[in-house]
């Protein structure tokens, strides 16, 4: 996943802690954030903060008030202004946040980010009029700066995603406030609910498990390891729902009132906004999976239930490995090699890209305790290098995972020439160099493999990541929907959102599954939920783009390899329609993500042929 703004992670059920402490995979590499700074209380942190709090006053008195008047020239000039501090600022949160995601229980580690939140929140307080001033200049003044000087006309697209913010903006007064006090508002509930998860400790059989450790079971080969571990987490989950339904509910409501006040029309409107795509696409997309579930999920399980020789599957047989797998373990040399050897195989440039992480510190491999769960790649700023973050136990899903991160860090290095304000991605297109690193890794290994069970087996992997990347990640986004149109009509109850929960994971999984007593329960372990409303349909938006792109590689596109490389360069320079117009490919038609549902669907299709 992208771990931009916020220090988020999405949860995959394949972590164990106690392999990660045996050293079977080879030597993990950890991060050096050195190239950020050496320490919290270096001479550099020190400067930068010294540097932003004589920088910001000067700026604001140097242009608050005057946007509207200025010609291309000195908008040039303070747009450069603006990026420097933008940069330092990345800079120290990204150093802070890097450093507390190592070991979210290290109390001091915890301060040092909070600290530096509340700082850097007060120092911005004076920047706030920026984007408020941009958006009350007339089209006509703005358009005449652009044309008066080049350096400037190339921050146009950056306007354009600013000024859609226009209709819902508050007065200054409240825009100040709403800044000031976000640092013991939504970030605050963000960390009770970060610690909370880290701090969570589960008894399996007398030995005190993670909630790393006991996800992982969730995909081990033997069936009763599988069910004690999906009980455990039930048990655990219902002893804390009044907080985590506290914390929902909080937030929630937070937001209502925020969308509120600003006119958002439906609750998930200021992510479209944020994504930078239309919502009538979005709904496009959910409805294309929510059509498609009986012919893939449904479909699947139905599938998976007869391999295994059951009526119906349990929850915890969701993720189960396929009879007669192995569990093969991947040393880390050999995984390195799989994911460089597949980028190769599309562009030596892609490889040469990705080869610094592996040796300069820019990956952190290994499960340690207090580690936050899950895997992301953080593009820090501009004028440093991405980092990237797993948590690798050596199965085939953890080096798919390297190759989705190593995508991210790829497209973050060739996006930073566009700088600062340029180089950042909409969600929903910042998926498709991770996806795409995937899927040129996942047909690399399907290439090499002959043996029919084997080749069976990677299939139905294959398969489930879609699933889990496109089907869940919709029902996800349906669950949000009902919550936050829920919670306009009163608190909900915890028993409310498990419904919900319960109901919207029904229509995904299908007719296959069981109801298992506390699955119900499960939502409060997703941290987008928490951290990032509405981010989880991004997932589905970048799995159906890179399918769709994917066909169109595979058809052999002449330039293709060339065309995909100025589409990562662009960054958030260019609109997805932009983007995705060489390829010949337009998100905004409905039959557009139909054409990456049916390469889910060949691939169930090709499952089916194997059985006859």
């Amino acid at each position: 996943m992208l771990f931009q703004n916020d220090p988020n992670t999405f949860l995959k059920p394949h972590f164990d802690a106690r392999d990660a402490q045996t050293g079977d995979f080879g030597d993990l590499p950890e991060w050096n954030l050195d190239d950020l700074y050496t320490a919290e209380d270096s001479e550099e942190i020190k400067a930068d903060f010294d540097f932003l709090g004589k920088e910001i006053p000067k700026f604001a008195s140097d242009f608050e008030g005057k946007l509207s008047d200025l010609n291309g020239d000195e908008w040039a000039v303070c747009i450069g202004r603006y990026e420097k501090i933008d940069q330092i600022q990345g800079r120290i949160m990204s150093y802070a946040g890097l450093r507390y995601y190592q070991n979210t229980t290290d109390a001091n580690r915890g301060k040092f980010l909070a600290d530096c939140q509340a700082r850097l929140t007060d120092l911005s307080s004076s920047l706030v009029f920026f984007s408020l001033e941009i958006n009350k200049i007339d089209d006509e003044k703005l358009e005449t700066a652009f044309s008066q000087n080049a350096d400037f006309a190339r921050f146009k697209r950056v306007f354009e995603r600013m000024r859609a913010m226009k209709p819902f903006q508050l007065s200054d007064e409240l825009e100040k406030f709403l800044h000031d006090q976000s640092v013991v508002g939504t970030a605050a509930w963000n960390r009770l609910f970060d610690e909370t998860m880290a701090a969570m400790s589960f008894e399996i059989e007398g030995e005190e498990l993670s909630l790393e450790a006991v996800l992982t079971r969730l995909s081990d080969n033997d069936r009763a390891k599988r069910e004690q571990a999906a009980r455990s987490l039930a048990e655990k989950f219902k002893e804390a729902q009044p907080l985590f339904a506290r914390i929902t509910n909080t937030l929630a409501k937070e937001k209502e009132v925020e969308d509120r006040w600003r006119g958002f029309p439906t609750p998930s409107h200021s992510r479209h906004l944020s994504n930078d795509v239309e919502p009538e696409v979005v709904e496009a997309l959910r409805t294309a999976v929510v059509t498609a579930y009986p012919k893939l999920s449904h479909r699947y399980y139905a599938l998976k239930a007869k391999w295994m020789g059951l009526e119906k599957l349990e929850i915890w047989d969701r993720n189960a490995p396929l009879p007669g797998d192995d569990d093969r373990k991947i040393e880390w040399n050999e995984a390195r090699e799989i994911v460089q050897s597949a980028y190769a195989g599309f562009d030596p440039r892609m490889a040469e890209i990705a080869e610094p992480f592996y040796d300069k510190g820019w990956i952190d491999a290994a499960v340690k305790p207090g580690k936050a769960p899950g895997a992301f790649a953080h593009p820090t700023v501009t004028n440093v290098h991405p980092y990237v973050m797993l948590n690798y136990l050596g199965k085939t899903r953890d080096v798919m995972t390297l190759a989705h991160e190593l995508g991210h860090g790829v497209h973050q290095v060739l996006a930073a020439e566009q700088g600062e304000m340029l180089s950042s991605t909409p969600l929903t297109v910042a998926e498709t160099a991770s996806v795409f690193g995937e899927m040129l890794t996942f047909q690399k290994l399907l290439a090499e493999t002959t043996d029919k069970a084997s080749r069976k087996r990677m299939l139905a992997s294959k398969v489930e990541d879609m699933i889990n990347t496109v089907v869940r990640q919709i029902s996800f986004y349906n669950f949000e929907l009902r919550v936050h149109d829920a919670r306009r009509n009163g608190e909900l109850t915890p028993d409310q959102i498990n419904t919900i929960w319960a109901e919207t994971s029904a229509e995904s999984l299908g007719p296959s599954f069981n109801e298992m007593e506390g699955y119900e329960t499960f939502w409060s372990y997703i941290p987008h939920f928490i951290h990032s409303p509405f981010y989880v349909y991004a997932y589905a938006f970048g799995d159906g783009l890179v399918n769709a792109l994917y066909a169109v590689y595979k058809d052999g596109l002449d330039g293709f390899e060339d065309k995909y490389f100025e589409m990562l360069k662009a960054g958030g320079s260019k609109h997805h329609s932009e983007l995705l117009a060489p390829f010949g490919l337009d998100a905004s038609d409905p039959k557009f993500w139909d054409k990456g549902l049916d390469m889910i669907s060949g691939l169930i299709d090709e499952l089916e042929a194997m059985e006859e």
